[in-house]
């Protein structure tokens, strides 16, 4: 291999480590800068600054602290609980939501009286703001681990329905001509054609749906408020009794949640259409 390749390779995987380091690098800053610059002495404990948030949130197992004479758990150990609730709601929602999703996706593929029937509501649906379902899934189903399920569903249900369908209809004109040529049937062309050639989008959309699940499942704990609290709930819980640094480490716990899904799904994508794309070229 010549130096003229191994160069910009080499540069190229630099940039994918630096670029990020050097971003987060001037958003520490800026978090700084804003504790002392830009906040009033009052209002200072609003934006803790971030050594305090990680002191608190992340390298403490467990901690007691209240205002008004509550007693709010806190620490590593309260975060961690946390986490694994909203990772159960965001789970179960994505699984829902994927399900559905390629469902509807498939029957709109086969049949344009079905899109045109489904594709109003579906886009009403993700168009809507969804603290406008709350008080309806709360008054239908009731305030607890189901109404949170069911608006991560809502939410990440349209990325998943919207690009399996662009991935299933995408297919070139000539590959189904050849198909129909073989006498292939409809569910021979649907998994041995269409499926295969929408896995570019269907990930895309994966993607996109898991990070809006952890979303999902964040504010439907913050406002679903029975059953064991997840970060949302602490979100609210550390805002209420004025533990600033534990509120922020929450919003942290919440951010890393979505990056892990995102990253993950991408790489899932990346193997499976790597390797579909290697064997149609060998």
């Amino acid at each position: 291999m010549s130096t003229d390749t191994v160069e910009p390779k080499r540069f190229e995987g630099m940039g994918r480590f630096v670029g990020p380091v050097g971003v987060f690098v001037l958003f520490i800053g800026f978090w700084y800068f804003t504790h002392h610059v830009l906040m009033s002495g009052p209002k200072k404990p609003l934006v803790p600054v971030p050594h305090d948030v990680v002191s608190d949130s992340f390298l403490t197992w467990n901690i007691e602290r209240g205002a008004g004479g509550s007693r709010t758990g806190g620490g590593l150990v309260k975060l961690l609980e946390g986490l694994f609730e909203s990772v159960q709601v965001a789970a179960l929602g994505l699984a829902i939501a994927i399900a559905l999703g390629f469902a509807l996706a498939t029957l709109m593929s086969q049949a344009k009286w079905v899109q045109n029937a489904l594709w109003p509501f579906l886009i009403a649906l993700q168009a809507m703001p969804i603290l406008a379902f709350v008080p309806l899934i709360g008054t239908v189903i009731g305030f607890n681990f189901k109404a949170r399920v069911m608006v991560c569903i809502i939410i990440a249900i349209f990325p998943i329905v919207a690009n399996t369908l662009f991935g299933l209809l995408s297919v070139d004109r000539g590959y189904h001509e050849l198909m129909t040529l073989n006498g292939a049937s409809r569910m021979t062309r649907l998994v041995k054609l269409q499926f295969p050639a929408a896995m570019p989008s269907i990930f895309t959309g994966l993607q996109i749906s898991a990070g809006l699940s952890v979303v999902g499942a964040v504010v439907g704990d913050f406002f679903f408020r029975q059953g064991e609290p997840g970060l949302g709930r602490l979100i609210n819980l550390y805002q209420n009794s004025t533990a600033y640094e534990q509120m922020y480490g929450a919003v942290v716990m919440s951010a890393l949640l979505g990056i892990a899904v995102f990253v993950m799904f991408g790489w899932i994508g990346n193997r499976i259409v790597g390797s579909w794309h290697e064997k149609r070229s060998s």
